[in-house]
């Protein structure tokens, strides 16, 4: 059979078929007139806000930057001052609840601290954790705090219309906040079949499958992805199950009538 060419409805019907979570038509406005945070409409309020959290971010660079110098370096030694950080961004938060990218930037800070399997109890420490051994309750709360800062963040900054513009600086911080929560998701339902959750009960996740923390997974990574985050949005489909199979079911249609096809 002669080889056909696909029409671009066609085109958008087989993408549709393997990432179901895909909408062309959805995008997303950035409109740098608008306040970098929605919360902190005063602008020189904003700006002592985040100086004070760029003082924090660069104290976890530089730790960042010693440890990067040491070939073997004795993680334990940047255990403290990185909780003095994530206290840091605490006082902050308390002082500043609704400033989501504090939040975010905690968030990020506990991931490097226990690994993004931190909801699994039991689990073997990652490379990039620093926290080798931590007592169940040490990881609980971290794994709680971690979460419910991501979840604030993405509730504060998230529109409240799908076409709602929104300022470059939120719509960074939101991708970023889905992209980290899509993280720990993806990373949990690869330990949590031989393990068990020590998620606190009243969370959503407590009783959450395999499968249901990989599907959650890679709807955050699309809600990355669509918020500006190229990484998340290209492991959106490589991470949801359904779309795996349904990319497959597309090859293997697309072979048998057009001929071999690239993936």
């Amino acid at each position: 059979m002669a080889p056909s060419s696909l029409s671009m409805r066609d085109i958008n019907v087989l993408e549709k078929m393997k990432d179901p979570e895909a909408n062309p038509a959805l995008g997303v406005i950035a409109d740098s007139s608008l306040p970098k945070d929605p919360h902190i409409t005063d602008q020189s309020l904003y700006e002592r806000v985040s100086q004070k959290e760029r003082e924090v971010i660069l104290s976890m660079k530089e730790l960042e930057t010693e440890l990067a110098k040491i070939q073997t370096p004795q993680t334990s030694d940047y255990i403290e001052p990185y909780k003095a950080c994530i206290s840091r961004l605490g006082e902050l938060i308390a002082e500043h609840p609704n400033y989501a990218s504090a939040r975010n930037n905690r968030a990020q800070a506990i991931r490097r601290l226990y690994g993004d399997n931190m909801l699994v109890s039991n689990a073997p420490a990652l490379p990039q954790a620093l926290v080798v051994e931590a007592s169940s309750k040490e990881r609980t709360d971290a794994a709680e705090t971690a979460l419910g800062d991501l979840d604030k963040a993405i509730q504060l900054l998230s529109p409240r219309s799908p076409f709602a513009p929104m300022s470059p600086t939120a719509k960074n911080t939101l991708s970023l906040a889905y992209t980290q929560r899509a993280a720990i998701y993806h990373s949990t339902s690869k330990y949590i079949a031989s393990s068990s959750s020590q998620v606190e009960a009243q969370r959503r996740e407590a009783k959450w499958t395999s499968l249901q923390f990989e599907e959650a997974a890679s709807r955050d990574f699309a809600s990355g992805g669509r918020f500006g985050n190229e990484i998340a949005k290209s492991l959106a489909v490589s991470t949801n199950p359904t779309a795996k199979l349904c990319g497959q079911m597309v090859q293997e249609m697309m072979r048998k009538e057009y001929g071999s096809v690239q993936s």
